[in-house]
């Protein structure tokens, strides 16, 4: 059974980090109803959640996948490129030391992970401007020992690798082209985003189901053609602060 780390949305959510949106009103109420159906998923697929309490300072901390890099041998703890979020490891630290040893990033490198997308032995980091070349070289020294290769990947037009490009299973990766490269994961198939659907690369694989938005049905249906099964849920609110769906938990397999 898959163990997801999970976070409850701080009040302060809607004083969250952007970069590539336009800040618009969030509400609150709806962000955590949101949240907890995201939850409820996560549960109905299998797996066990750890569901950290809200943290009243950190305004993004709902999104726990930026703090770690949760691999089979070990976790790597980031150093988010927002000064605002580096405070959000600390709690990460202690959820992930009973399941795996740590390693840490340390400065001047700066890595969100989002931007980290592991696909087998090798880790691809979204040249983001929250994630630089710094933290791919610790990376790669890190992860030496475990048979990992660790490549940098430049970005056009969005926050982060995950925004661009996601696994949907073993073999298979959604991705946007316009902004990433697809001549970077010459060994997948690609199943392309909507034209219309520029945010609908980011999808959450768990067990035999893939948990995506609502908000992208023509991504969706092509998804769904090619006989992925959808676990759908409204992340619109989320959506207002650059979240997506791998944002909101931590898989342990």
């Amino acid at each position: 059974m898959a163990i997801a780390i999970t976070r409850q949305v701080s009040p302060r959510f809607a004083e969250c980090e952007l970069t590539h949106i336009e800040r618009v009103p969030i509400d609150l109420g709806l962000a955590r109803t949101q949240h907890f159906t995201y939850i409820q998923a996560l549960a109905s697929l299998g797996c066990q959640i750890i569901e950290l309490p809200e943290e009243l300072d950190l305004p993004d901390s709902v999104f726990v996948e930026d703090a770690a890099v949760v691999l089979p041998e070990v976790a790597v703890i980031t150093r988010p490129g927002a000064e605002s979020r580096r405070p959000e490891t600390e709690s990460i630290i202690h959820a992930l030391a009973p399941y795996r040893p740590l390693v840490h990033v340390t400065e001047p490198a700066t890595i969100d992970g989002g931007d980290v997308l592991v696909l087998g032995k090798h880790i691809y980091v979204g040249m983001s401007t929250r994630s630089n070349e710094e933290a791919i070289m610790q990376m790669q020294e890190l992860l030496d020992n475990y048979g990992y290769m660790v490549t940098g990947v430049p970005l056009r037009d969005c926050l982060h690798l995950k925004s661009a490009a996601t696994r949907v299973d073993a073999s298979t990766l959604l991705i946007n082209k316009n902004w990433v490269d697809a001549s970077h994961f010459p060994n997948f198939k690609l199943i392309e985003v909507d034209v219309s659907e520029p945010y609908a690369a980011n999808c959450l694989p768990i067990g035999d189901s893939i948990i995506y938005p609502t908000a992208f049905p023509k991504t969706c249906a092509e998804l769904e053609q090619q006989g992925h099964s959808i676990t759908s849920i409204n992340v619109s609110e989320l959506a207002k602060a650059e979240g997506a769906v791998t944002c909101c938990s931590l898989i342990i397999e």
